[in-house]
């Protein structure tokens, strides 16, 4: 298993990536014709099964773009199903502790280091050299989205195995008491807190949009993993940017 996303960020550099939800093989094909770093297929907040998220990767054109999945909880099951259609990552909502953590790295590795079973039924057929690169290759991103998870930063980033984390904007705001409020300058504090232990500690840096700024802001201040936004979202965007171009009204 090589995984190119982790890569890239170990060598500090800035990534963008995109969310799908869409259980459709053309949407993800097409996207991957883009230079995206990385897909998340999302197990979490949309209608995908684990094995529509195996064949959406399948469609997955471009060897740069790394497949990730959010599974839908910091459960050990689910984590290793997502592994075994071969995710190169694991995004873990609701990561507010240190035990949190520790839990979704166990659930990434095989024993000794790990609690992970071993049955990667993809993975085998397709790497050879799977079960001996898998626990160095595959990359642990835990969700940073309540407030309690803000409290307990250095604890959650010093975790073995971490190899990043994604500021889950929406639920944090709403954790906080800001309701979708990201411009609020008291969100905008928690963010940069985030950001700040990030650094400290060496772990890579995630994002959704701008957050309550800009996107190019979030690449200016060193951000590495950055989504531009869902399939969905783009879809949308798109057709209301040729809407206004025609001015139809």
């Amino acid at each position: 298993m090589y995984n190119t996303l982790k890569r890239k960020l170990a060598a500090g550099k800035t990534t963008v990536g995109a969310w799908l939800t869409i259980p459709s093989m053309d949407v993800a094909e097409a996207l991957s014709t883009l230079p995206l770093a990385w897909f998340v297929f999302d197990l979490e907040h949309a209608p995908l099964t684990e094995q529509t998220a195996q064949q959406l990767m399948q469609s997955i054109r471009s060897e740069h773009t790394t497949p990730l999945v959010r599974v839908a909880w910091n459960d050990h099951v689910l984590i290793k199903r997502a592994l075994d259609i071969g995710s190169h990552g694991i995004v873990v909502p609701m990561v507010n502790t240190r035990a949190d953590a520790e839990r979704a790295v166990q659930a990434c590795r095989y024993p000794p280091h790990g609690a992970r079973g071993c049955g990667p039924r993809r993975p085998w057929v397709c790497d050879p050299d799977y079960l001996a690169t898998a626990d160095e290759e595959l990359i642990v991103i835990v969700q940073i989205e309540t407030e309690e998870a803000v409290r307990n930063l250095d604890e959650i980033l010093t975790v073995e195995g971490v190899g990043a984390f994604f500021v889950g904007a929406v639920d944090l705001s709403f954790s906080m008491g800001f309701r979708g409020a990201m411009d609020d300058s008291g969100f905008q504090k928690a963010i940069d807190t985030i950001h700040e232990a990030g650094r400290r500690h060496g772990v890579a840096s995630g994002i959704w949009l701008g957050a309550g700024k800009q996107l190019q802001d979030r690449v200016r201040e060193g951000w590495q993993m950055i989504a531009i936004g869902m399939d969905i979202q783009l879809l949308v965007a798109g057709a209301k940017q040729a809407i206004a171009v025609a001015d139809l009204q």
